[in-house]
């Protein structure tokens, strides 16, 4: 019995030799290239494995769009802001009054044409307003200011809009709020704010931060003034938005003409540029158009968190 146990013994010991021998042997033929591979070199020397690269922070990016939609208009774009690609929706060169969100550009527009003058305290103050709260007041003024119809013209030349027409809506001849303008032409408009052509050198970070701290909810509206803090906001993540400020600038009316609420939302980020333009029924109210545009913008987060978790869904109305 002892005997056949150390028979076995030796035996097993050969095969494992044999083990440790075959690839130190293979190694000394290939020149230490298939062990230096596998993280071993020379006379079982370890070699550090290459730390993992840092995988790029979540951003937007183009992707299909799923929402559960009932109105007369729906649409949307996404704008590259590192290379000026565009892409959205089918219908994304379509168009929709601006409503308020067009209240960025002349106040940007007259701060380009101020220059180094000095900003007196009221007119900072209807900007701050107009931006930050949306007062119709203010925005009037300044529209004014900036020269009424003519800035309208002046935005489409400065920052390359090719689907924007002076408004013509109920006797209301170029009013600013009844410009029309595509989602093609607002991330267009985004970006002209964010890269300084619509505000100048000097005044650029001032409006861009103006958006960032725009405020009130949905529910903080007024007749002439409201909350504009909702939409593509609340469907970005921390991961985002943690990234550095987004800032917004969104329009919104139930025209009586119609019976539909029209609701833009935009917002921009150093990386990209985003809107969302709808028309639907009055009855619907303002927070769905809200939660229209925040689902939009979560569906173009990239990537996707906890992607790898989610069960596919057929799709609503893919646009």
């Amino acid at each position: 019995m002892r005997q056949r146990v150390t028979m076995l013994l030796a035996i097993v010991a050969v095969l494992l030799g044999s083990v440790m021998l075959v690839p130190a042997a293979y190694a000394r033929f290939t020149g230490g290239d298939a062990l230096a591979r596998i993280g071993v070199v020379g006379d079982g020397e370890k070699v550090p494995a290459p730390a993992p690269s840092t995988p790029p922070p979540p951003t937007l990016a183009a992707g299909p769009v799923s929402v559960n939609f009932t109105g007369e208009f729906f649409s949307w774009a996404l704008m590259d802001r590192k290379t000026g690609e565009i892409s959205g929706a089918k219908n994304m060169t379509s168009t929709n009054s601006t409503e308020s969100m067009i209240k960025v550009w002349f106040a940007s527009d007259y701060l380009r044409r101020l220059g180094d003058k000095p900003l007196n305290a009221d007119r900072k103050k209807q900007i701050d307003t107009a931006i930050r709260d949306s007062n119709d007041d203010a925005a009037n003024a300044l529209y004014k200011a900036d020269g009424s119809a003519e800035s309208i013209k002046r935005m489409a030349d400065i920052c390359g809009l090719t689907d924007t027409k002076p408004g013509n809506v109920a006797g209301y001849i170029g009013w600013w709020s009844f410009t029309r303008m595509s989602p093609r032409d607002a991330v267009r408009l985004g970006d002209c704010v964010g890269d300084g052509k619509a505000a100048g050198k000097k005044w650029t970070k001032f409006v861009v931060d103006e958006m960032a701290k725009v405020r009130g909810s949905v529910e903080d509206q007024q007749e002439r003034s409201g909350g504009g803090h909702w939409g593509i906001i609340d469907g970005l993540p921390e991961s985002i938005t943690s990234q550095g400020p987004v800032s917004i600038k969104n329009g919104w009316t139930k025209l009586a003409y119609d019976g539909n609420w029209h609701v833009n939302c935009l917002a921009l980020s150093d990386k990209w540029s985003l809107a969302v333009m709808m028309r639907y029924p009055a009855k619907s109210g303002l927070e769905f158009g809200a939660k229209v545009c925040a689902s939009v913008a979560t569906q173009l987060v990239t990537p996707q968190p906890g992607a790898a978790l989610k069960v596919p869904q057929q799709p609503i109305g893919k646009l």
